[in-house]
This record gives C-alpha cells, sequence and structure tokens, in this order.
C-alpha cells in the first residue's frame, strides 16, 4: 500500500491519491490520510480533481493511525507538518516528501479560489506522473 498523507486530509494529500491511483493502475492500492484529519473533502479538491476525469466525491478525512496496522510500503507525505508528525509504519520500506501549497487556505471569490486549488493539482499531476512513470527517486 502507498499512503499519502498531509496534516487535514482535505486537499493535497486526497488530489494526490487520486492522480496518484489513476496514474499506477489498480495493481497498486493508495490511501490517504491526516494528523489532523479536518473531517470532510474539500468540495473545490473534489470539483479540482472532477474537471480532469478523477472522482474523489466517495473519498473520507482519515486520520493515519488508521493506517499502523496495514501493510504499508510506501509513505508519501505533501506537507511539512506531516512530514514531522509521521510515525513509521509497520513493513514501511520507503518514505517520500514532496509539498505542496496548501489550496484550503486560497482567498478570494470562489473562482480565484477554484484558480489555487487547480494550479496545486497541476503541479501534483506533474510530480505524481513522473512518480508513477518512474522518473522521479523512488528509493
Amino acid at each position: 500500500m502507498i499512503l499519502v498523507l498531509c496534516t487535514g486530509n482535505s486537499c493535497r494529500s486526497h488530489m494526490a491519491e487520486g492522480i496518484l491511483q489513476r496514474a499506477l493502475g489498480s495493481e497498486f492500492e493508495v490511501a490517504s490520510a491526516g494528523s489532523n484529519p479536518a473531517g470532510y473533502v474539500h468540495p473545490l479538491a473534489i470539483r479540482a480533481l472532477d474537471e480532469i476525469g478523477i472522482d474523489i466525491s466517495s473519498h473520507t478525512s482519515k486520520h493515519l493511525d488508521l493506517f499502523l496496522s496495514k501493510d504499508v510500503e510506501t509513505v508519501i507525505t505533501v506537507c511539512g507538518n506531516a512530514d514531522q508528525a509521521c510515525p513509521t509504519f509497520p513493513g514501511q520500506a520507503n518514505r517520500h516528501h514532496y509539498p505542496f501549497d496548501d489550496p484550503a487556505h486560497a482567498e478570494g471569490d470562489e473562482e480565484q479560489q477554484m484558480a489555487v486549488f487547480r494550479r496545486v493539482r497541476d503541479e501534483i499531476l506533474r510530480v505524481f506522473t513522473a512518480y508513477a512513470d518512474g522518473r522521479l527517486d523512488q528509493k
């Protein structure tokens, strides 16, 4: 299993989970969680991924503790706080950190906020497509 972590598990980790799952295919299990989950998936994150054909509307915000007894081989943190708070999971062989801005802090009207979600989505898309293609360090 690949586990993507951020603090709130409401935006970045869900976008990364959806993008990475599509990039890697069904032979890989990808999940996301947070060190301090917000309790919801941000509607603009759902919308941003829907625009590129990825449905995360059924995702839920989860605490990373739910995965401590799972077979987590790779942990990927997408924010600095989660990187610092991340425990070592039993069986974990790999750990990567790719920090992204938190679009949940975007200001302005909905379209201005959506522009930030799209920018972060596109950054995550570039990084995790390269990761899945083996073009980034996966040791």
